[in-house]
C-alpha cells in the first residue's frame, strides 16, 4: 500500500535512523575534509548534533510530526557544533517550521518543509557558498517540489528515493562548484553528511524500520554511584574517548605512553579494520590527544567534564547546596580555548569562562548557553576563536535572553587582543567597536603537521610534512617545524608591525623554542617578542604579528 502520509512515529523512525546511518558513516565523512590537518571533523560535529537532535525526541515518538519535529528541531539547535553542525541544525529547524500545526504530513506538506528548511540554512549563512551542504539542501527540496508536479500520484517513500537521487548527482557536481574540492578529488564533506541522514530516512520509511538510537552501553547506576561520590574526589575530571585510523599494532605502545596521564584506561587495537579505540579518564585532554595524532588521523572525539556533569547530577537530585548569588557585573567574557597555558593566559587577563575546545573539538551550542546561565552580568561578550566555533557560539547568543555579544574571533591571538584592548570604563557601544576593530589588528598563522597525501593549489604534500597556515591557507610546507614557523613571521611582517608573539604547543621543546625566540629577537630587533607556553595540542605554533 502506497505511504501517502507520515506521522510523528514515522518521523521519528526517519531521523533517529538517518543519525544511526550518519554515526555509522562519519569516518568516511570526515575523510572527505579537503584540508589535511589535524582539525575540527565535518562527519564527528555533524553526527554529534543529530545525535543530540534525536535524543531529545525519545520522548516524544507518539506524538504528533508538528511535535517530533519541533522537538528535533530544539535538539540539534542546542546540540550544533561546528558551522556544518549549525547549517544542519538550521535545516531542520525550518523542516518543523513547515511542519507546524499538523498531526500527519504529506507529499506536498513534507515537501514545503524542505523547502523551508532550505531557506532557513541560506538565511543562516552571511555569504552562502554553493558547492557546500546549502546546494545540496536547496537540489533536496527542488526534486521534492519537481516530482509532486510531475505526478500527483507520488507516494512519500518514492518523493524521498527522488531526494536523495537528485540530492547525490548535486552532491557529484560540488567539485565543479568548488575548486578545493576538485584539487583534492572530494565531494563536499557537509552534503555528502545531509545525503546521508536523507538516505537513512528514506530506508527507514521504505522498509518499515522501528529504529532506535544506537549507543554505547551505559551503566543504569550512574545516579546512585554519581551520588557517593563529591565532585572533588574524581581525581581526573575529563572522560576523553577517540578514535586513531591507523596502525592498530602500536596500541600497546600507545597504552604505554598515555598511562601516566589518567585512569580507567582502555585501550584496544582492532587489527581487522586498523583502528585504535581510546577511552582515559584524565586531567588533560590535549596531552592525551597530541601523542594520539602522531599514529595517525582521529576521529569519534568526545570529551566530557565528569566533574561539572557530577554537579548537574546532584543539583537534579537535590542533593548540592545552592551557590551564593553573584554580584551582578557590568562585564563577562566567555573564551573558546584548547591548551592549559592558553587558557590561563585568558582568565589572568579576566575571562570568566574558558571553554575546552577549538581545532579538535567544537564546543556545542548548548555548552556555550550553559556558560552564559552561569553569568550575572549586564553584558556578555564571547570569544569563539575558532572561525568553525562562530556560528554556535552566535546561536548561543540568540537563543539567551541576556545581553551578549559574540565578537568574531577567529584564532586565539584574535581573542587575547580583544580582552587586551577592552576598557571597563567604557560603555558597551565604545567597548564593541574597539572589540571588533582590534581583530583587523592583528595577522594570525600556525605551524602543524599534514595527517595524509594530498595536493592543494599545486602543493604535493605528504603526511607528517609541518604546515604553515595563515588566513586558513596553506601557506608553507617543510619539514622543520620552526623554519616554517619563521617563514610565516617573515610573511606577516611589514613596516607597521610592533609586536610578534609566540605561543608554543605541548610538543615543543622549550630550549629549542628559547634559540628560536632569540632568533627572531635578533632579526626583528626594533619589534617586541613575547613567547607564551600555550601547551595547545596538534598545532606546534600559533603566531600573531600586531
Amino acid at each position: 500500500m502506497n505511504c501517502t502520509k507520515i506521522n510523528g512515529v514515522d518521523f521519528y523512525n526517519m531521523v533517529i535512523h538517518g543519525s544511526n546511518k550518519l554515526e555509522e558513516k562519519s569516518d568516511f565523512v570526515n575523510a572527505l575534509n579537503v584540508f589535511p590537518v589535524p582539525d575540527g571533523d565535518t562527519g564527528t560535529n555533524m553526527s554529534m548534533t543529530f545525535k543530540s537532535a534525536a535524543k531529545e525526541v525519545e520522548k516524544k515518538k507518539d506524538e504528533s510530526i508538528a511535535e517530533v519535529s519541533k522537538t528535533l528541531a530544539k535538539g540539534a539547535l542546542m546540540g550544533a557544533r561546528g558551522n556544518s553542525g549549525v547549517i544542519l541544525s538550521q535545516i531542520f529547524r525550518g523542516i518543523s517550521k513547515g511542519l507546524s500545526g499538523k498531526d500527519t504530513a504529506d507529499v506536498s506538506d513534507f515537501a514545503s518543509a524542505l523547502k523551508e528548511g532550505c531557506n532557513s540554512a541560506y538565511k543562516a549563512v552571511m555569504r552562502p557558498t554553493e558547492g557546500t551542504i546549502l546546494t545540496i539542501i536547496r537540489a533536496a527540496s527542488d526534486a521534492a517540489l519537481e516530482i509532486i508536479e510531475k505526478n500527483s500520484n507520488v507516494d512519500m517513500v518514492e518523493l524521498l528515493d527522488y531526494v536523495c537521487k537528485q540530492s547525490k548527482i548535486m552532491l557529484d557536481k560540488t567539485p565543479d562548484m568548488l575548486p578545493a574540492l576538485k584539487q583534492a578529488k572530494v565531494v563536499d564533506s557537509g552534503g555528502m553528511g545531509l545525503l546521508i541522514i536523507f538516505q537513512g530516512m528514506h530506508e527507514a520509511l521504505k522498509d518499515g524500520i522501528n529504529a532506535s538510537i544506537k549507543d554505547f552501553a551505559s551503566n543504569g547506576d550512574t545516579v546512585s554511584a554519581a551520588n557517593s561520590v563529591e565532585s572533588h574526589e574524581i581525581k581526573f575530571g575529563y572522560c576523553t574517548e577517540f578514535i586513531i585510523l591507523g596502525d592498530a599494532s602500536r596500541a600497546l605502545q600507545f597504552k604505554a605512553e598515555i598511562q601516566d596521564l589518567g585512569d580507567s584506561m582502555i585501550v584496544v587495537g582492532d587489527e581487522e579494520i586498523d583502528v585504535i579505540k581510546v577511552h582515559i579518564h584524565t586531567n588533560d585532554p590535549g596531552a592525551v590527544l597530541s601523542k594520539a595524532v602522531k599514529l595517525g588521523e582521529l576521529s569519534k572525539i568526545k570529551i566530557d567534564n565528569m566533574r561539572e556533569e557530577h554537579r548537574e547530577l546532584l543539583t537534579e537530585n537535590g542533593e548540592e547546596e545552592t551557590a551564593p548569588a553573584m554580584e551582578e557585573k557590568e562585564y563577562s567574557f566567555i573564551s573558546v580555548a584548547m591548551g592549559e597555558g592558553i587558557k590561563n593566559i585568558f582568565e589572568d587577563l579576566g575571562v570568566d569562562y574558558v571553554i575546552e575546545g577549538g581545532q579538535t573539538m567544537n564546543p556545542s551550542t548548548e555548552d556555550i548557553v550553559k556558560c552564559i546561565e552561569k553569568l550575572n552580568a549586564k553584558h556578555i561578550f564571547i570569544l569563539p576563536n575558532n572561525k568553525n566555533i562562530i556560528m554556535a557560539a552566535n546561536q548561543a547568543a540568540e537563543i539567551s535572553d541576556k545581553d551578549v555579544h559574540v565578537i568574531p574571533t577567529k584564532s586565539i591571538p584574535q581573542g587575547v587582543t580583544c580582552v587586551t584592548m577592552f576598557n571597563p570604563e567604557a560603555g558597551i557601544d565604545e567597548n564593541l567597536e574597539n572589540l571588533n576593530s582590534s581583530i583587523e589588528m592583528v595577522k594570525s598563522s600556525s605551524v602543524t603537521y599534514a595527517v595524509r597525501d594530498t595536493e592543494i593549489d599545486g602543493i604535493e604534500i605528504k603526511a607528517d610534512d609541518i604546515l604553515g597556515l595563515e588566513e586558513n591557507k596553506i601557506k608553507h610546507v617543510g619539514k622543520d617545524k620552526f623554519s616554517v614557523a619563521l617563514q610565516l613571521i617573515e610573511d606577516m611582517v611589514d613596516e607597521d608591525s610592533e609586536l610578534i608573539t609566540i605561543f608554543y604547543g605541548e610538543d615543543c621543546d622549550e630550549n629549542e623554542v628559547n634559540e628560536f625566540t632569540k632568533t627572531i629577537e635578533e632579526k626583528y630587533e626594533d619589534l617586541d617578542v613575547q613567547c607564551y607556553a600555550g601547551k595547545q595540542p596538534l598545532y606546534y605554533f600559533i603566531l600573531s604579528v600586531e
